[in-house]
């Protein structure tokens, strides 16, 4: 079994805050943080969403670096993962 670790804060971010997927390959989704998750025994970490398009509340992980702050620019800005607790709005 993983050592699976989840925390309901991070990067400045707590569940049912905003934030933009980017290459989530769903384009006009919105998303919600839920958790980020590390595994213990590898190392590996992910940030879970809750979200999709038209009201879609499906939950699904990405690469932290992938995460950005709803007004942020993806590829111009900086990702929550490098920049933790940029402001959210």
């Amino acid at each position: 079994m993983a050592d699976l670790r989840r925390a309901t804060k991070w990067a400045g971010l707590q569940p049912g805050d905003p934030v933009q997927v980017d290459g989530a390959r769903v384009r006009g989704a919105s998303w919600e943080f839920v958790a980020y998750v590390t595994n213990g025994e590898t190392g590996e970490a992910w940030v879970e969403v809750v979200g999709g398009r038209g009201g879609d509340r499906a939950v699904r992980s990405f690469r932290p670096d992938q995460l950005y702050a709803p007004s942020a620019r993806p590829g111009h800005d900086l990702s929550l993962a490098d920049a933790p607790g940029l402001p959210l709005g």
